[in-house]
């Protein structure tokens, strides 16, 4: 029995000195009372290529950064009350569970959620909610050519500007490169406002004029000449084109699409968990 014992005694002070025994220091680059910062931690702190002074700037502010931490958490731990701690503690506890479901949810939703919505979806849902989409803003559809002064082929390019049928545009598309800028896209909706922010010419006095269907406008500066048609208008208090709103009727239709599947999973995992017996309550 004496000899157990004394086996028994020589074990726990090994395991003793074991747990007593310092940690490894030899990579270690700063410390905080017992913890240690060590050349692992901070190797992707200074990006490839960075001279050796910046480098040194970089590794001390991190170093620094890292020991203030600690030292107020040291700090906040003799100092807070108990009660403040226990409650950080629920907090952080509680965070965590938050952060871990909802990266959980987010990726069953990804995996089974529907992102495609159908034009018909789009159009029901824009007559169901029609007062939702009335213009803060003038809209425009246009297409305008900014051209230096007096070019050689103005009345050419004139006609096939506002004709705009394929081969003109596709002949208005190779001679692009005369042009000090262009847009011949004339099925994007644009905001008035925004329009006159990138064409120097429009002003408040010819503003309005872009608010006219089908008006064809020619003005010049003293560097450019200007060529602008008008192909349709909204305007302000009308309610948005379809086309304009879709993008966001897109998002708004399967936002609630995954707020109803985030709901139909919480329940199918509860009754799951009830039907295998892992969850129960108790009266």
């Amino acid at each position: 029995m004496k000899h157990f014992f004394y086996i028994f005694s020589i074990c726990l002070l090994f395991a003793s000195c074991d747990f007593l025994k310092k940690p490894d220091t030899q990579d270690a680059v700063a410390r905080v009372n017992e913890s240690f910062l060590y050349k692992e931690d901070i190797k992707d702190v200074v990006p490839e290529g960075t001279p050796k002074e910046d480098s040194t700037l970089m590794v001390n502010a991190y170093i620094n950064r890292w020991a203030s931490r600690l030292l107020l958490m040291d700090g906040a731990m003799l100092n807070l009350p108990e009660e403040k701690q226990a409650e950080f503690s629920k907090l952080v506890e509680q965070y965590k569970n938050d952060l871990y479901t909802k990266a959980y949810l987010e990726g069953l939703v990804k995996k089974n959620i529907d992102s495609v919505v159908p034009r018909e979806t789009a159009e029901l849902f824009y007559e169901n909610n029609k007062e939702s989409f009335k213009l803060n803003d003038d809209l425009i559809q246009f297409r305008y050519i900014s051209l230096p002064l007096n070019p050689v082929n103005l009345d050419t390019i004139k006609t096939r500007f506002q004709r705009f049928q394929p081969k003109d545009k596709s002949y208005l598309d190779s001679i692009s490169v005369q042009f000090r800028s262009y847009s011949l896209n004339d099925s994007l909706w644009l905001k008035v406002s925004r329009v006159a922010e990138k064409i120097p010419i429009i002003n408040n006095t010819n503003k309005n004029e872009l608010l006219k269907k089908s008006n064809f406008l020619q003005l010049k500066d003293s560097l450019n000449l200007y060529l602008m048609l008008v192909n349709d208008v909204r305007l302000q208090n009308d309610y948005a084109p379809l086309d304009y709103v879709n993008s966001s009727i897109t998002k708004i239709v399967i936002n609630k699409r995954k707020l109803e599947l985030i709901k139909q999973l919480e329940n199918d995992i509860t009754n799951d968990a009830i039907k295998q017996n892992k969850f129960q309550t108790f009266n």
